[in-house]
Formats: C-alpha cells, structure tokens, sequence
C-alpha cells in the first residue's frame, strides 16, 4: 500500500501525538517585550549544519545579553556574536549571517517583522533566498514557523523517510516540496493548512530522530509492515 503525505500525517500524529515545535522562550519575550518571531529567525540559521540542543546553547547565551533582537544583532560587533553563538558551530558563517539577515531586516524594514512578514509569500522567500547563508530550507523555516506563512519545509529527514517508506523518490527540493503540498491541499483548506505543514514537519524530524534514524529501528516502527527500506532489511 503506498504512502501518501496525508496517511504518513494521520500515522504520525496517531502514534507519537501533536508535536510542539517551534520552541519559543514565552517568558523571556514578555519580560524584554522583544519579538518572539526574530527566536525563531535566529535558531533557523542557527540550527543549519548542527543539532537542537547546541542550539540552545547559543541562543541562551543571546538571551543573557538581551540579544534577541533585529537592532541588536544589526549593531552588535562580529567578535561578540560569534563568542556568544559558537556552541551552535560554524560560528563564523553563521554570525555573518544573522548579521546579513538583522541588517537586511533593519534597512529594509525598520526592524519590523509585521512589514516584513506583510508580504506576498513568494515575495518574501525571494527576499530571504536573497541574502547570503539563507537557503531553502532555512527561508521555508521562517516563512512556515515564524511567519505562518504556507509553505512545507524539506529536510534531510523528510527526504530520509521519503527514500524509504518509500513516499516520493524525486528528492529535488521544488518539486518534492509541491508534491507534500497539492497532496495535503486536497484534504486541508488554506484556513487550517498551515497548522497542517508545521505539524508534519515536526512530527517527520521526531520521528526521524526516534526510530526512523540513520540506523532504523524497524522493529519497534509502526511502518514497519509497509515500508520499502524495512521489508529489504528483513530480506
């Protein structure tokens, strides 16, 4: 039986629950009165090419300077911020980034998310794909997650379960990315596709990190019976 986007999401959100993704630090904005959006934008570049957890490493060390902040980081030296994000590795890319990114916000926009994100959604990813260091990935991760903007986002662990349940083998980033959507869009309107994408997205990378990992625990998987990749371990 083939798996489509909207049985891998009814399977997910069954057996391992609503996830809750993007994390946000609520008392750390309403106590600074600054934008919990621009947390978001900061672990998204941040997050490229490292793990969650060296991620909030880096941003607790933001937060204790008050440092989530368009203005901030657009003012603040280079050798600051790469002392303060260097647990997230890379740390020389990525504070150029965030850099590029706050003063792209900050000249364009007057560090005003609300402007920002008022915008066509084609319009801001080309902006955001504009800058250098923002990819596809990590401008989808803004839109979806800090804009609530429409757009699924394809990573290395989307491609992972797409390669063995299998869903879609064509792993190009565009058209895998159209296919999630025009099979989701059948189902969900565009009131409650939004809430659909970001959960999706979650659930993937849980599950990716709880069984379907480099090493597969098909054993203990509840794809196990329909899977591609599990049947050939079994072979």
């Amino acid at each position: 039986m083939a798996t489509t986007p909207q049985k891998l999401y009814k399977e997910l959100l069954k057996n391992l629950g609503k996830p809750n993704w993007w994390p946000v630090d609520k008392k750390y904005h309403d106590k600074t009165g600054s934008d919990p959006r621009f947390e978001i934008i900061v672990g998204a570049i941040l997050t490229q090419n490292t793990n969650w957890p060296n991620v909030e490493k880096a941003l607790s060390n933001l937060k204790t300077q008050k440092m989530i902040d368009v203005k901030k980081i657009a003012k603040t030296d280079m050798i600051n911020l790469k002392k303060l994000i260097r647990p997230s590795g890379f740390f020389n890319q990525k504070a150029e980034r965030l850099k590029n990114l706050s003063m792209y916000l900050k000249d364009n926009y007057y560090c005003d998310l609300d402007k920002f994100f008022d915008n066509d959604i084609q319009n801001i990813r080309n902006e955001l794909l504009s800058i250098n260091g923002v990819g596809p990935e990590t401008a989808d991760s803004i839109l979806l997650y800090a804009g609530h903007k429409p757009i699924f986002v394809i990573d290395a662990y989307t491609k992972r379960v797409c390669e063995r349940l299998p869903i879609y083998k064509d792993l190009d980033y565009d058209k895998l990315q159209n296919l999630f959507q025009n099979n989701l869009l059948k189902k969900y309107d565009a009131h409650e596709v939004t809430s659909v994408y970001s959960e999706l997205h979650a659930l993937i990378v849980d599950f990716a990190k709880i069984l379907c990992k480099k090493k597969p625990d098909c054993q203990n998987c509840f794809f196990n019976e329909v899977c591609a990749h599990a049947k050939r371990l079994t072979q």
